[in-house]
């Protein structure tokens, strides 16, 4: 099995940081190179008293209704790494390494993701259904029988009105409400500014050496120095793009900062376009035979409180510097091209997903045509990086998106429209609007 990078990152912001008074949300699923993740979308459901439900290592009671919603789902796994519900929640996860250890199979974090889509109608309601999970049934590193990794897990989950910050370690957990923004990664953040923390949070910790005052989650149950490393630096990067732009954070900031290639260790002016394999919040293989990490789906979800418009998800299967953001509406249908996606590639893929391909940075479905290589993909900063109407050194121009009306697909640089699937059928349900001004 391929190595799994230690890379995630999830960002939220508020209605009074945001440009439009609107809640944002996005995340980006650092995954294994040659890893597929299809989306999915399951309708809302009832089911029977006293049924139950079975994860991949947990059995649980069922709920009596679940939630219809659309989840980011590794190829091998039932949980997610992020989604949305048609109650407007949206969670996303990070893996974090605690202290702590299961003494068997539990929960994985995407599981907890999935569970919290499909019985949550608000984010307070979902925050309860993970935190009851992980007191129940635990979660944390366990050998997996199929050699994927597990891990103990930081969430950020959000509605049009609220979010909250979830780290946990084994049974343990403690919530932070959001006041504005909020950013995580591969670190634990929460100290001892937590609103809520699990009954035996404090009596675990002393057993595992900590002593003081107000119990710091972090530093009580986090493997290692919270305060340095990748996930340190990819959160200081993100907390100041955040505060920056405080007041004027829109989906455009948020797919900038999702396609952002600084490495942390210092603040850049703007944000970063150029690849540095290995780091960023856009990660990319550092390895030239695909092995390693890359960024596989990003998330950007434009919520919206008042009902004055659909909330628009913007969907990425690939790295979002390189991809195509696709607006989808829980609404209408999932795309089937957009679930295919198993152990082995598939034809019918909308995106080739093979490592060679990811790690020489290349749109890998772009036609040829004007500014590409050899391998028949547009490089970084060509014309064919220009899906979404992205500028070099600056964030990226939305196309206009609106529901109904059929499918616009509009023709770039090549022969291929995009919004077609390779067959030449138009995507349904994804509605394409306009490119920018001087663009084809």
């Amino acid at each position: 099995m391929t190595s799994m990078p230690a890379s995630c990152d999830t960002f939220v912001a508020l209605g009074p940081a945001t440009r439009d008074g609107h809640a944002i949300f996005a995340k980006n699923s650092d995954r294994p190179a040659d890893e597929f993740q299809p989306l999915e979308l399951h309708g809302r459901a009832e089911h029977p008293a006293g049924a139950s439900l079975r994860t991949p290592f947990v059995d649980m009671p069922q709920a009596h209704v679940t939630y219809r919603h659309v989840g980011s789902r590794p190829y091998w796994c039932w949980g997610y790494e992020h989604g949305f519900n048609e109650h407007q929640v949206v969670i996303g996860n990070e893996a974090l390494q605690s202290r702590l250890r299961p003494s068997g199979p539990t929960l994985v974090g995407m599981d907890l993701v999935r569970l919290g889509l499909e019985r949550g109608s608000t984010a307070a309601e979902a925050v309860e259904v993970i935190t009851s999970a992980v007191a129940t049934h635990g979660q944390g590193e366990f050998e997996h029988p199929d050699g994927h990794r597990t891990y103990d897990n930081g969430f950020i989950v959000a509605d049009p009105g609220e979010a909250y910050v979830i780290e946990t370690a084994g049974h343990e957990w403690a919530v932070r409400c959001v006041a504005t923004h909020a950013a995580i990664s591969n670190v634990y953040s929460i100290t001892g500014d937590w609103d809520r923390i699990s009954p035996g949070a404090e009596v675990i910790a002393a057993e595992i050496g900590w002593s003081g005052g107000r119990l710091s989650f972090a530093e009580a149950f986090a493997e290692g120095d919270h305060l340095s490393g990748s996930g340190f630096l990819r959160r200081a990067r993100s907390c100041g793009v955040l505060n920056r732009h405080e007041g004027r954070i829109d989906a455009e900031v948020m797919m900038a900062l999702l396609s952002d290639h600084a490495d942390g260790d210092s603040e850049p002016g703007g944000f970063v376009t150029d690849i540095d394999p290995g780091r960023g919040i856009c990660m990319h293989s550092a390895d030239s035979d695909g092995v390693g990490g890359n960024t596989a789906a990003s998330l950007v979800a434009d919520l919206c409180e008042d009902g004055s418009r659909l909330p628009v998800y913007w969907t990425s299967m690939y790295s979002p510097c390189l991809g195509v953001f696709l607006p989808v509406f829980l609404q209408g249908e999932l795309p089937a091209a957009l679930s295919l996606g198993g152990a082995e590639p598939s034809s019918e893929r909308l995106v080739d997903l093979s490592p060679a391909r990811r790690c020489r940075g290349r749109i890998p479905w772009a036609p040829r045509g004007r500014g590409q290589g050899a391998s028949g993909g547009a490089p970084v900063g060509a014309p064919g990086d220009g899906l979404r109407g992205r500028r070099q050194g600056g964030p990226p121009a939305l196309w206009s998106a609106w529901p109904g009306g059929g499918t616009h697909a509009h023709r770039l640089h090549g022969d291929q429209p995009v919004g077609r699937c390779q067959d030449g059928r138009n995507a349904p349900g994804i509605v394409f609007g306009r490119p920018q001004p001087g663009r084809p």
